[in-house]
Order: C-alpha cells, then sequence, then structure tokens
C-alpha cells in the first residue's frame, strides 16, 4: 500500500464551481516522496471524476526528466484512460523553472498535443491558466 504524501507537500483539492482540480506543490520533493504524491493525485482525481488540473509548482526548483519522463508516456494516458477523456493540465511555474522547461531537449508545446490522449501547457500567471482550463472545458461542451 502506498502511504499518503505528507500534506506539507502538496495541497490538493477539487473545485467544483470551476470544474478544475488544484494542486499546490510546497517544495521540490525528492524521488521517494513522489509515487505516494501522485497515487494521491490519481485517487482524488478518480473520486472527482476530474480531467482538468492545475498544478501549481512555482515552489519547485527543477523538472526531472526521470519524471518528465513517466508522465509523459504513462501517467497522463493512463489517467486520461481511467477518466474516460482527454486530460489537460495547466502548470503555474516561476519564472527560472519555466525558461529551463521550454529550453530542455525535448520540449513541446501544448499545441503539439492535438491527437493525444491529454494535452499540457504552462503558465506564469494563474488566471491565464485558469481560463486555458476554462476554454478546453468550452470546447467539450
Amino acid at each position: 500500500m502506498i502511504p499518503e504524501p505528507p500534506q506539507s507537500l502538496l495541497q490538493l483539492g477539487h473545485r467544483p464551481d470551476l470544474g478544475i482540480l488544484v494542486g499546490r506543490w510546497a517544495y521540490q520533493p525528492v524521488q521517494p516522496e513522489l509515487p505516494a504524491v501522485y497515487q494521491h493525485v490519481e485517487t482524488v482525481a478518480l473520486a472527482e471524476n476530474c480531467r482538468f488540473w492545475l498544478q501549481d509548482i512555482r515552489r519547485r526548483t527543477l523538472n526531472d526528466p526521470q519524471t518528465t519522463a513517466w508522465l509523459l508516456n504513462d501517467f497522463f494516458p493512463g489517467m486520461a484512460r481511467r477518466l474516460g477523456g482527454r486530460l489537460f493540465v495547466a502548470y503555474l511555474v516561476g519564472p527560472t523553472l519555466h525558461e529551463a522547461i521550454l529550453q530542455q531537449p525535448g520540449y513541446i508545446s501544448a499545441e503539439a498535443y492535438d491527437g493525444k490522449p491529454f494535452a499540457i501547457s504552462f503558465f506564469g500567471d494563474e488566471g491565464e491558466a485558469i481560463r486555458w482550463l476554462q476554454t478546453q472545458q468550452s470546447g467539450l461542451r
């Protein structure tokens, strides 16, 4: 059994008024913390049947390539299947991490996710991130 992540790492809640699952990361996690965190995200997303996620990672300092590959190749496609539709993840990032993500080899823009079971986009402004998620919701109606 995977333990629940420390509450100090990730605050996760569903905003039914917006139809968005909001995760706020408090610090840069170490690799051993991640399985429990993503199991918790999966459990809450399935319980709320929510495919629109805002992940506030402004307090994180780096993007681990191994974790990124796992998210893109396994976790996000699997979550889309389990949720029964396309998954949309808006990442709210600080300027330094945002630049590092854009500069890393293999970076994929939001437009390049067309035809995939999930879409990801990065934002420096929370309002813009929420508007992007709401636009995705509107496109499904």
